[in-house]
């Protein structure tokens, strides 16, 4: 068993970590998304370019990462340290555009392969490529010692922005920065970001300050000493080199870079003081991996917080519409405007109405008379139309509420604006929402004749129930099923309210009084049944929407597990 299999180990469960890093997604695009998901990129990426293959090698040679602002001087300190050209410097900014790593040749093996920076191809030998950032060009030289290597990376004030994230990518994979300004710009803000994150990580450090003027030295030395204390880095060394003439081909006076050179070979060859360093700088990326991964995991928690408020917001919103079609169905809104008028016309209201007034005593003797003598009174299937007309607009209505208000919620919950803004078509029902409305009526209208002709039974042949036959009937039972006087006042109670007190007694007369409010419940559940069915599927389309955007997301914390695993390994 490698230790990357053994679980006890600290290469296998920093394995574990970055798969559950990996694995942590944030798919919505919250205000703290951006910062959460770089954060998360970062981590990555040192994970796979220094974490992972440092605990896994300890004694694979130092990686010194030079690195700084445009026109710092870095390629030109790199090859006069080394004493040969290694690396090109640019004429035009930016003038580091790739990356250059120069090692010894029996040091060849830990950098060929994918060890560190994997996401960087390997070039080698000639300059085909070395100005592309995705690429990572290997110089081999017999100058460099034994267990050091150096990388050339490009600014990090770059005005390109692959290469600024390149720069922070390599300095985040470096055993050891060596960080290069000058005498001019060694106080710029984005160094000095730079610097305080490896202050706070525990990054070794050594600072060259470059082009210096002679009769300035001491001053700028002493104003930088006092910068680096101020940010915990006071025990970093810093070497001055002097502003000088370079030679004929572009090295720097070998006065200047002697106490460089010596350092970083004293690091080689001391394989002790070179531990020192490595442990010092991976202990620290260790010791940084507690609150990046918390942070991660707490945006995490709050994507999964956002993620169940979006999808809270439509069912909220619909179980709203049901409550609305339920009040619809209860305060006799059904009744007035053209069902009403419908009604009149079906049943000749004022008369029945007067025979009610008089007593139901004998009105079971009264309903087959009154129906054989209606007449010309409007017949069934166009009081039924009426009532269709009535409950689609009644769905309808509650369905484009629903639908604003959700739209309304998810704007103001975080994440959900981006979403609303991509998917203008949930602010409206769907495009075939008003023909599944005219079917479900239908169908509804459907079951009632069904139920009574079930209920009907032996009945069907009787005079009272031939008298309105099963359409009219069917039409009196809807009636019924919309009838209550609560949302009705002035004379609409005694003209709606009265007629859905006549269609039971009308019904009551052929069916009795428990088959009538038996029937009436099972109408009632039946198109609420369906309605529910109909706002289900229109609701379910924000789930969709959040569902492409959160496929493969979990609300699992992977994180949390996976750091215990770390600090038990360390």
């Amino acid at each position: 068993m490698t230790p990357a299999d053994d679980p006890t180990t600290l290469p296998a469960a920093l394995h574990q970590l970055r798969a559950a890093v990996e694995a942590t997604r944030l798919p919505l695009d919250t205000p703290d998304a951006p910062t959460a998901r770089s954060a998360r990129t970062e981590l990555l990426n040192q994970l796979d370019d220094y974490i992972i293959p440092r605990a896994s090698s300890l004694d694979a040679p130092l990686l010194a990462v030079v690195g700084g602002s445009t026109g710092a001087g870095k390629s030109t300190l790199v090859n006069s340290v080394v004493g040969e050209i290694v690396t090109k410097p640019g004429v035009l900014r930016p003038t580091t555009r790739a990356s250059t790593l120069i090692h010894n040749p029996r040091d060849e093996r830990w950098f060929t392969g994918d060890r560190v920076l994997p996401g960087l191809a390997r070039l080698s030998g000639a300059d085909q490529g070395e100005q592309d950032p995705a690429t990572l060009r290997l110089v081999s030289s017999d100058n460099l010692p034994l267990g050091l290597a150096l990388l050339d990376a490009p600014d990090i004030d770059s005005v390109v922005s692959a290469n600024r994230d390149l720069a922070r990518q390599l300095l985040s994979a470096a055993d050891l920065w060596i960080f290069v300004t000058t005498a001019t710009r060694y106080a710029d803000a984005v160094p000095w970001d730079l610097l305080h994150q490896a202050a706070q990580r525990g990054t070794s450090l050594a600072i060259v300050l470059d082009r210096v003027p002679l009769d300035a030295m001491e001053e700028v030395r002493s104003d930088l000493a006092g910068m680096l204390a101020d940010q915990g880095l006071g025990q970093s060394p810093v070497f001055a080199v002097a502003e000088s003439k370079l030679s004929a081909d572009g090295m720097l006076p070998l006065s200047e870079v002697v106490r460089i050179r010596g350092w970083l070979g004293s690091l080689a060859s001391d394989a002790h003081a070179r531990q020192i360093v490595i442990r010092r700088t991976l202990d620290g990326a260790l010791a940084s991996l507690d609150q990046r991964a918390n942070a991660l995991r707490n945006a995490s928690s709050d994507q999964v917080a956002a993620v169940r408020a979006l999808r809270q917001a439509p069912e909220t919103a619909y179980a709203g519409a049901i409550e609305g079609v339920k009040e619809g169905m209860r305060d006799g809104t059904l009744l007035r405007g053209e069902v009403l008028a419908r009604w009149q016309e079906f049943v000749g209201t004022g008369e029945l109405l007067r025979q009610l007034e008089a007593g139901v005593g004998k009105l079971r003797d009264r309903v087959v008379a009154f129906a054989r003598g209606r007449g010309k009174q409007e017949p069934a299937e166009n009081l039924g139309e009426a009532l269709h007309e009535g409950v689609a607009a009644l769905l309808l209505a509650h369905a484009e509420t629903a639908a604003i208000t959700t739209v309304r919620q998810w704007r103001a919950l975080p994440g959900g604006a981006p979403l609303a803004d991509g998917h203008k078509e949930l602010a409206a029902v769907s495009p075939a929402f008003h023909e599944r409305v005219e079917r479900l009526v239908r169908d509804w209208q459907g079951d009632v004749l069904q139920m009574v002709r079930d209920e009907a039974g032996e009945k069907r042949s009787t005079a009272r129930f031939l008298a309105f036959g099963v359409n009219g009937i069917a039409v009196m039972l809807m009636i019924i099923t919309f009838s209550a006087t609560a949302g009705l006042s002035g004379a609409e109670i005694g003209i709606a309210g009265g007629s859905a007190v006549l269609a039971q007694r009308l019904l009551e007369a052929v069916f009795g009084d428990q088959a009538v409010r038996t029937l009436s419940m099972r109408a009632r559940a039946r198109l609420l049944e369906r309605t529910k069915e109909l706002y289900d599927a229109e609701s379910g389309r924000f789930g969709t929407v959040l569902d492409t955007v959160t496929e493969g997301a979990t609300d699992r914390d992977l994180l949390g597990p996976a750091l215990q695993g770390v600090n038990a390994a360390r």
